[in-house]
């Protein structure tokens, strides 16, 4: 009698901890070190680098951020937000500047994500300067697919950076990589009659407003960089008029860095109400 009931226990014991795994218990690929005490772990997926870190126990949902460019710099939100249950993921797209290659390479990930360990199919997406690129081009790609956005100084034309087209600096080394990754001339992007020039953030958001998808840009209004009038000013007033829920956070005074805020918990506060959206 006492054998059976050890072999039930046992059994018992097996089934609750196949019911309620642990992050850990997720066999992520790679090598793992520490990220500010959570796991990290550092693969190649499609020959191109990736992150994932992942929270001591998943929230419920498998919620993430997806995380463009400059991983690790001022990673306060990421931080809070894996102490909340959501794990942070991080594909090199580095000198591709949100091209239509970018977006394909994003889509890959965004499916192995999903099918392989069940990451939510709505992510939030995070990301800072250049980074912002990226995540406006494939939520606008994939409306449906987003649970909110969060954009930090973020390039939102690339006639203003890195073209430096406007009052920003630009930089004339990424200018030409830029346009070699869209394929396109100096003079094709300076065309405003051109649809192919219109391949901005700042451009064609009707899906993404139709979807509701929430928006939250913090930037510098001093920013000689990603000027904020060339760039998240005219995004919010175009998704405004669209009927797109946008909020900017201003830091008087403040230029391109710092990025983020030093208490993220308005940026976690906006990505916690999207998930009634």
């Amino acid at each position: 009698m006492m054998r059976l009931c050890s072999a039930i226990g046992c059994v018992l014991a097996l089934f609750v901890a196949g019911a309620c795994p642990a992050a850990d218990a997720v066999e992520f690929p790679g090598k793992r070190s520490d990220f500010h005490s959570f796991h990290r772990y550092d693969f190649e997926f499609n020959k191109r680098n990736c992150v994932i870190v992942a929270p001591r126990q998943a929230a419920p949902g498998n919620p993430w951020v997806w995380r463009a460019r400059f991983f690790g710099h001022e990673p306060q939100l990421d931080v809070a937000l894996l102490g909340r249950g959501y794990h942070v993921a991080y594909i090199d797209v580095a000198g591709m500047f949100g091209s239509p290659q970018a977006v394909e390479i994003w889509d890959g990930f965004y499916r192995h994500l999903t099918n392989q360990y069940d990451f939510d199919s709505r992510p939030v997406l995070e990301g800072m300067s250049r980074g912002g690129l990226i995540i406006f081009n494939w939520a606008k790609a994939n409306p449906d697919k987003v649970r909110c956005i969060y954009g930090d100084a973020p390039v939102c034309d690339i006639k203003s950076w890195p073209g430096g087209k406007g009052k920003g600096k630009g930089s004339a080394e990424a200018w030409r990589q830029c346009l070699d990754a869209y394929g396109l001339t100096d003079t094709e992007v300076m065309d405003s009659d051109s649809p192919r020039s219109r391949c901005n953030p700042i451009d064609s958001l009707q899906d993404l407003a139709t979807a509701g998808v929430p928006i939250l840009c913090v930037v510098g209004d001093a920013d000689d960089v990603v000027p904020v009038d060339e760039n998240t000013a005219i995004l919010e007033e175009r998704y405004r008029e669209l009927g797109g829920p946008i909020q900017v956070i201003h830091k008087p005074g403040i230029g391109h860095h710092p990025h983020s805020l030093k208490d993220p918990t308005p940026i976690v506060d906006f990505i916690l109400s999207s998930l009634v959206h």
